[in-house]
């Protein structure tokens, strides 16, 4: 095409094109990954090890095809923690590098450590992988803006399902670790803003020991029967096991035939693999092509996150950090992220509005928010702290 408008003049007529008479916008995005590795029940469902990281990488893919055209260069640099390794000197490394915006996959307060740091004071920083609610509330700072799903969000996407289908009694277990306790306090407090009724709460102590060894199905089989048993009538069971200890093994093996849900069974979640509506097919399909392997939530997020970098650069708003940042909180901000209705941004607290999927592990058996659940600006604001209940103060 630039061959066929330039040779159509004659040589001293020729003139070069828009993008070229600017020189090259470069736009370099960090990504600063946590050095511990989830764990998991099942070994398939252990974590790739360039999780997140490889979505990322798509999303700078896609940011690239149009910078094209506007004379921009995307790239990423990716920054993995070693054990006990400071935050905030990692993310130093980064912004000296010039990089102003980072992705991070970082434990909650790794993530404040490295957004309080000197060196974050110009960046804008991208949490992809911590749910907590206090970092959008009480701890909420001004330079973070939050892709990943919150807890709240997850449990309200999951309590429009459970009574939108009249399932309104609830046989909470959950965990032992601190993580549990936060997803477990996050399914009660949906239970009682939608209609939800917790039966019974029970504590799974993680006791450690090899599960997955010879003899872990047979322990395990005679074990979560017997740990289900005499719980009042209830019409699902609700695992808040976030740790990954124990939630895998409760499907086919309670004592009541009753469905389970929250951290296995049916799961919300930010994206699944199995996703193939509104268009998400040629994302997965393009994924699968580059890096051999499915695309997973937080591979999502970290898409998410840099096609909102991406977005805010082909509309002229990537010359710094406070520029992308006033363009995501202004009203031409709505990202297309294959999940039935456009993303936006949430003012108050820099959470990103999404739908969640609900997923068995195979199929996408729901969308939330469900149908019914109203709001007077935006039904989305219908999961997670709305903003009159929020608590954050941004400076």
């Amino acid at each position: 095409m630039a061959c066929a408008l330039s040779c159509a003049a004659p040589a001293h007529a020729q003139s070069p094109s828009p993008a070229a008479e600017q020189a090259e916008q470069k736009i370099v995005i960090g990504y600063l990954r946590r050095a511990e590795k989830p764990t998991a029940v099942s070994r398939i469902q252990l974590p790739a090890e360039n999780d997140g990281e490889a979505g990322a990488q798509i999303g700078v893919d896609d940011d690239a095809v149009t910078g094209e055209f506007l004379g921009q260069n995307f790239s990423l640099v990716a920054r993995k923690l070693k054990p006990g390794e400071d935050s905030a000197k990692a993310l130093a490394e980064l912004t000296r590098q010039g990089i102003q915006y980072i992705l991070a996959d970082l434990p909650p307060e790794a993530l404040l450590k490295a957004a309080d740091s000197p060196d974050a004071a110009r960046a804008l920083i991208f949490n992809i992988g911590a749910p907590d609610d206090y970092l959008r509330e009480e701890s909420c700072r001004a330079n973070v803006v939050h892709v990943a799903p919150t807890r709240s969000m997850l449990a309200d996407a999951l309590a429009q399902y459970l009574i939108w289908k009249q399932w309104r009694k609830w046989f909470l277990v959950r965990g032992s670790h601190p993580q549990d306790i936060l997803w477990a306090e996050a399914l009660k407090r949906s239970a009682a803003r939608f209609g939800g009724r917790i039966v019974e709460e029970r504590v799974y102590e993680d006791r450690g020991g090899a599960r997955r060894s010879d003899s872990g199905v047979t322990l395990v089989q005679k074990e979560m029967p017997a740990f289900t048993q005499s719980a009042p009538a209830h019409d699902v069971l609700v695992a808040a096991d976030e740790s990954a200890v124990f939630a895998d093994y409760l499907p086919y093996r309670t004592w009541d035939p009753r469905p389970v849900v929250g951290s296995s069974g049916l799961v919300p979640t930010s994206w699944d693999a199995s996703n193939e509506q509104w268009g998400a097919t040629q994302l997965q399909q393009r994924f699968e092509r580059k890096f051999f392997r499915p695309m997973g939530p937080l591979d999502m997020n970290a898409w998410t996150a840099a096609r909102m970098i991406g977005e805010a650069a082909s509309h002229g708003a990537a010359a710094d950090a406070s520029a992308t940042k006033a363009f995501l909180l202004s009203p031409e901000f709505a990202l297309a992220a294959f999940k039935g209705q456009k993303l936006t941004l949430r003012d108050w607290n820099l959470q990103l509005r999404q739908p969640i999927l609900l997923s068995d592990g195979r199929n996408v058996v729901s969308l939330s928010p469900q149908e019914g659940f109203m709001h007077q600006f935006s039904e989305l604001d219908t999961l997670g702290y709305d903003r009159p209940e929020s608590k954050c103060h941004l400076k």
